[in-house]
């Protein structure tokens, strides 16, 4: 089966900042000419995260809500202290959201629901250039 690998830049905001990359995972299968298979998309970074969700401004910001009180950024975290760089909570986010995703798709589109959309989120305390893997296997 072939295997395509592309990749994928955003410039982010930092502090949980969400994107939507649903247009250009499906520009990228389009892209590929394979007609079934899988996309991986994957994040190659300890402070970030890669999932589906309804892109909707009601429930990002439920999710963003939901972070702040499982990883609450004014919590104490080891890691800030070893480290000083203040991020430790961006650590423990990705670590419980994780960082990629595979979607098959069929007959050249993705298999996601109606109201899903892939989503990267930037968790760290800065703003960042991230550079996202998207590999396709199939045929």
């Amino acid at each position: 089966m072939p295997v395509q690998t592309l990749s994928l830049s955003i410039a982010t905001r930092g502090f949980t900042d969400i994107h939507d990359i649903t247009s250009q995972v499906i520009q990228a299968v389009g892209k590929s000419g394979l007609q079934n298979g899988i996309v991986t998309v994957f994040c190659p970074s300890s402070t970030s995260a890669v999932t589906t969700i309804e892109f909707e401004t009601g429930v990002l910001n439920d999710l963003r809500r939901l972070l702040d009180e499982i990883t609450n950024p004014e919590r104490y975290y080891e890691h800030n202290s070893r480290w000083g760089d203040g991020n430790g909570y961006s650590h423990v986010r990705s670590a419980l959201m994780g960082t990629s995703l595979t979607v098959p798709f069929v007959q050249g589109r993705l298999a996601l629901g109606a109201w899903q959309q892939i989503i990267f989120l930037d968790f760290d305390n800065r703003p960042r250039q991230r550079e996202l893997i998207l590999q396709l296997i199939g045929e």
